[in-house]
This record gives structure tokens, sequence and C-alpha cells, in this order.
């Protein structure tokens, strides 16, 4: 930080003018720094008397790696149902913390939360770390966080997994921010090197290329992993399993939010949990075609899918996208319609166990994932599916 030696300030106010960010100004008889400070350390060149510094100070997540040991997987739950993902990500913590020789654990945020907490020590977790409150029946960012944050202190794992979900991608950068560590999103795949040094690896520059990142001085290690993109974890009860409850102060129970009661409609089904997709590309070139597409879904029992380029013409909602600034799936039955196939998609669609592909470009990049490919015209093409299906 920019540190102000008061002593030897002659408020003369040069720091003020030169600062690009606006970070500095007079208050009273003192020059203070603003949070919109970004250490360009413009000001320090500029002040005639000396009077600015910079202050390293040591983050509270630099101490030794060797302090900090396991693998801790955030559960995600709402009232007694537990989100699936977070099967997918004991699955995944279970995997790391076994080739790393470690523990892996697990903290559950709520209220009445006892029989969760049991039920997914059956699935392979060494400990739950149990945060229940009435104050936490409904999720709110300052006391999750704070709970989050004290478990963190209290084992100090080497790695905490979360989804990338609304709820895991609100409470992760905050936790980063506590915790004074990094943090990768939506991630692909995660390995471990070296004893426990975390690799995670997600797609960049708009999937163009496999990045691998690893935080090699801070310790825990954060990473958010999409949903359907892990193997959920099998049922297997560790001897020594159990549950310890984690207790808070009352002060960091409270909130400044409000609980705002409001009509909303049931939720539909999410387009991640489909077993059968039909997805329709930017091949499909009118709304026309875009309902014959969902027509062949609806027979099939599916639900349909789009590419980005269908939402942004305003012709489906987002929630249907799949690919990389969309959702990730794993349907047992996946039709591509008029999907050239680019990584932004398929590194989506990595878990589906029978794709099907139709393009009129048999050199179409789709074919090298798909199971069967039928090169031709779309609109020939699932008019006679939805004929022969209407037959049957």
């Amino acid at each position: 930080m920019i540190k102000v030696n008061h002593s030897l300030c002659t408020l003369c106010e040069i720091c003020v003018g030169v600062c690009p960010f606006s970070a500095l100004m007079r208050e009273d008889d003192k020059i203070v720094v603003l949070d919109t400070c970004r250490l360009c350390k413009i000001c320090l060149k500029h002040c005639p008397e000396n009077a600015l510094s910079l202050e390293v100070t040591a983050s509270r997540s630099e101490h030794n790696l060797a302090d900090y040991s396991g693998v801790l997987v955030v559960a995600e739950c709402s009232g007694d149902s537990v989100h699936p993902v977070t099967y997918e990500l004991i699955g995944k913590g279970r995997e790391l913390a076994d080739k790393a020789g470690e523990k892996l654990s697990c903290v559950v945020i709520g209220h009445d939360i006892a029989d969760i907490c049991d039920q997914l020590l059956e699935y392979g977790v060494d400990r739950c770390y149990a945060v229940d409150y009435p104050e936490l029946a409904q999720m709110r960012v300052e006391p999750y966080t704070n709970a989050l944050e004290e478990v963190s202190l209290k084992i100090k794992p080497s790695i905490v997994l979360l989804a990338a979900t609304p709820t895991g991608r609100t409470l992760a950068p905050r936790l980063a921010t506590r915790l004074r560590t990094g943090l990768t999103a939506d991630c692909t795949t995660l390995e471990v090197r070296n004893g426990s040094e975390l690799v995670q690896i997600r797609p960049a520059f708009g999937g163009n290329i496999m990045a691998q990142i690893v935080t090699p001085k801070h310790r825990p290690q954060l990473a958010t992993m999409r949903y359907k993109v892990m193997e959920p974890a099998v049922k297997e009860r560790k001897p020594d399993a159990r549950v310890e409850t984690l207790q808070l102060l009352a002060n960091q129970l409270e909130s400044k939010a409000q609980v705002v009661k409001s009509r909303r409609k049931p939720p539909e089904e999410s387009i991640s949990d489909a077993e059968i997709i039909v997805a329709a590309g930017r091949g499909v070139r009118s709304e026309q075609s875009l309902a014959m597409v969902a027509e062949l879904a609806a027979l099939l029992g599916g639900q349909l899918g789009v590419t980005r380029p269908l939402v942004e013409n305003g012709w489906a909602d987002y929630t249907r996208q799949i690919g990389l600034s969309g959702r990730t799936v794993r349907p047992k039955l996946l039709i591509t319609c008029g999907i050239s196939g680019a990584v932004q998609f398929t590194a989506s669609i990595t878990g589906a166990e029978t794709v099907v592909a139709i393009n009129s470009d048999e050199n179409a990049p789709i074919f090298k994932n798909a199971h069967y490919g039928l090169v031709g015209d779309l609109n020939e093409i699932v008019p006679a599916l939805i004929d022969g299906l209407r037959e049957v």
C-alpha cells in the first residue's frame, strides 16, 4: 500500500494532481489514499518531500506451505437437498486427496443440516464441518463468506474446491480476497503434482488454448469447477469419518442483505441435467428451422439446446446455451444440428455418451467429436427424423 508520512508532507497536493486514478485526496490537514489506488507509484516519483512510500505487508496466506494440507470441498445445498455438483466435487476432491496422500473434508453451511452432513460422509469424506444456524437457512453473502473463512483458517486446507454455480461464483472471489490467495474459475480439469501443487486447467483466449494455472506461493489454492464436467463420487464411508461443528460469533452471522419474499415460477429443468438434448447452431438460419429442431427434441423427450449466435439473435434464452460461456452438459444422447464444432462448444460436451452430428459440411470439426455423422441439409434430415418418430 501507499503510506503517507504526515510529518514530512507539506500538503502541496502535487501527488493529488498527478494520480491518474484519483486515488489521493486531501482531507482537512492530511493526504489520504483511497481504495482506487492501483500502486502505479507515480505519486512517489513526483512528491518533492519524499513523504510517500510503498509499504509491503505480508499477506495472511504467505506462510510455510507445509502448514497447509488436505482438500476442502464447499458443499452446496438448498433446504434439505444437496446440489448434484457437490458429489462431483467430492469425487474430484477424493481423487486429488488420494494422489497427495492427504485428507478430504467438506463444509456444509445452513440450518438443520445434520442429515446432509451424515449423507455426505457416505461418499468418502474424512471430515464434514457443519456451520448450523437459523440465520444461515438462506444463502447470504457476508455470513457464508465468514463461515468459509473460519473453516479455512481452522483446518488450513491446501486446496479448496467450489462449484461454478451462481452461489460458488459469488463466494469464491470473496474467500480468495479474505485469504489473500489466487482463484481459477471454471476449471475443466484438476491435477496435483509435486506433492499437493494444484494444476488448474481451463480454456483461455476464447477456448483456443487450454491454460495450466498454478498458485506456487500462496495457500489455499482455490478453484471452481463446472457442473457435469466431473464424475460423481461413489459411496465409500471412511472408518474414522465424522462431523465436526464450527461455531461463529454473533457479528459473523449479521448481514446487510434483507430476505425478500417473492412469487416465482417453479424452476424449469436445467439443460445441464437433461439426458437427451437436440442442439441448434449457426446452420439453423431461421426461427422456423429452430422450431423444427425444438419439435425433434420434444418428440425424443429431451430439451432444446443452442449455441451462442442463436442467443445473440434473440431466438433462444441464454439458459439453453451450451458452450464455454453457457452450460456444460453430459447427456446420454446429444444431436447437433448445424453446429460446426468449435472448441468453445466441444469443450462443454465431452461427457456426452452418444453424439450424433448433422452438418452439410463433411469436413466440419464436429464430426471428430461425433459417434455418428449425417452429412446433408438439416432442413431435409430433421423432418425425416420427425416423421420416423411420429410413425413409431
